[in-house]
């Protein structure tokens, strides 16, 4: 069989369609073969070789592969980008996120030849550390499929990984709604959209972030109501392109791709927030994800189904949550 690294680099190229060395096909191809090669030269499950532990090597395949894809995945988002502090961790480790006190010290006028001035501590660093869970996806029947030659390898990693991307980006949105309302520093405003009013919020976040630049982030419909400031051509082409306006007032825009509640029809997010955001890109990011140790792969035997199919269990150990510290430039404004 083919080295182990190159098998899990073409599975996570094809995954991203970045095959360079072979076509598609090909890539494919080389991958069930080095399945079957693992699974003993067949292309069938055999319930007594995994039970004598002979196909470890087809489940190590696809764990190395998810293990990769999973986080590159997440890097296409530019929300997670520039908002997400992200860790990868073994596992057992405690992933510790140090915030330091975000409040400058009071400096006082005083009067020559004297001192007597009220001393201020130093309140220090917190070390916040992240609760990691195990979340678990069940599929069947695919292996077979794959051995065989009836199904793309690509769209079993495809399938899988985009289910955990979708996981995992409702709850770092849905850490990310509380950024506000879990902090008494925050500016907010409500009311019909008035561009001066979103510009004060604006101000209050930059200063209190130090004079850091705010970044917006919203829905493209909470976002839409930026579109009456623009001015000239080229802004009216930046919003045909990319669907929202790109700049305001020098502050970058971020849309964020709206998305259903899992089993519903509901938004995830409110169409009418704005949240701004001071630093956007930078070390200090508001809200701390962390990817714990590597994926599990379970197998189960068809006579352990009552519908006696192969069974595979796939699961992810992570953990999210906001850290922030004091006045540290968050805001929002609803347009109503």
């Amino acid at each position: 069989m083919a080295d182990m690294k190159d098998i899990v680099k073409i599975g996570v190229d094809l995954y991203k369609g970045t095959v360079q060395q072979y076509s598609t096909d090909e890539a494919n191809e080389t991958l069930r073969k080095a399945l079957v090669e693992a699974n003993g030269g067949s292309t069938k499950m055999d319930p007594r070789a995994i039970r004598d532990g002979k196909c470890s090597a087809v489940f190590s395949i696809i764990e190395q592969i998810i293990d990769k894809a999973v986080p590159e995945a997440l890097a296409k988002s530019d929300f997670f980008n520039n908002f997400v502090d992200y860790r990868n961790v073994a596992m057992g480790d405690r992933a510790l996120f140090r915030v330091n006190d975000a409040n400058l010290f009071t400096v006082d006028e005083v009067a020559n030849g004297t001192q007597a001035v009220r001393r201020q501590r130093l309140l220090g660093e917190v070390d916040t550390p992240i609760k990691t869970t195990m979340k678990m996806v069940r599929i069947y029947e695919e292996m077979d499929r794959v051995l065989a030659g009836r199904v793309d390898f690509n769209h079993l990693i495809d399938l899988v990984v985009k289910s955990f991307d979708q996981k995992i980006l409702d709850d770092v949105y849905t850490a990310f709604n509380t950024i506000v309302s879990g902090n008494p520093y925050a500016p907010a405003a409500a009311g019909t959209y008035n561009e001066a009013t979103l510009l004060g919020i604006i101000e209050h976040v930059e200063a209190a972030a130090g004079g850091q630049t705010a970044t917006l982030i919203g829905t493209k419909t909470a976002l839409r109501p930026l579109i009456a400031g623009i001015q000239g051509t080229d802004g009216k082409n930046i919003v045909d392109n990319q669907g929202y306006v790109g700049k305001f007032y020098g502050c970058p825009v971020i849309a964020i791709p709206q998305r259903h509640v899992p089993g519903t029809t509901n938004f995830v997010f409110d169409d009418k927030v704005i949240n701004i955001v001071a630093g956007a890109g930078a070390d200090d990011k508001p809200v701390k994800f962390v990817y714990e140790g590597s994926p599990l792969v379970i197998y189960r035997e068809p006579k352990e189904n009552f519908d006696l199919t192969y069974e595979y269990l796939m699961g992810i150990r992570y953990g999210s949550a906001v850290v922030t510290s004091g006045n540290n430039g968050i805001g929002r404004y609803t347009t109503t």
